[in-house]
């Protein structure tokens, strides 16, 4: 993989984790996908079911959204480790058409087949 590719796919890759972490703070969680202390819980025992749901809802959220965090912080990692563009299963090149559409990606199409 040239300079050119990995120096826009760091980009990419920046932009991207930008968002997620932009996203968690909107939920009230912090980047380690911790809900910050002091969020608005309601009036009172007659809004416990509403906010149970909507907590339950926004966890499921905040997971979600760690889980594509940390696939991206992976990533940038394996730019600094000069692994970026090998798959971590099989060590083959990921296709970069793979990794311009998901610039996350750390398996090849094959492997990521096999996965599941």
């Amino acid at each position: 993989m040239n300079e050119t590719d990995l120096t826009q796919a760091k980009a990419a890759l920046t932009t991207d984790r930008e968002g997620l972490v932009h996203q968690l703070n909107e939920l009230g969680a912090t980047e380690t996908g911790e809900l910050r202390a002091g969020l608005n819980q309601g009036d009172g025992f007659s809004d416990a079911p509403a906010i149970t749901a909507e907590r339950t809802e926004r966890l499921g959220v905040i997971r979600a959204l760690k889980k594509k965090l940390d696939s991206v912080d992976r990533a940038l990692s394996r730019i600094d480790d000069g692994q970026y563009g090998s798959c971590v299963r099989c060590g083959e090149p990921i296709p970069a058409a793979r990794l311009e559409f998901r610039p996350a990606s750390v398996y090849c199409v094959a492997c990521k087949s096999s996965r599941g």
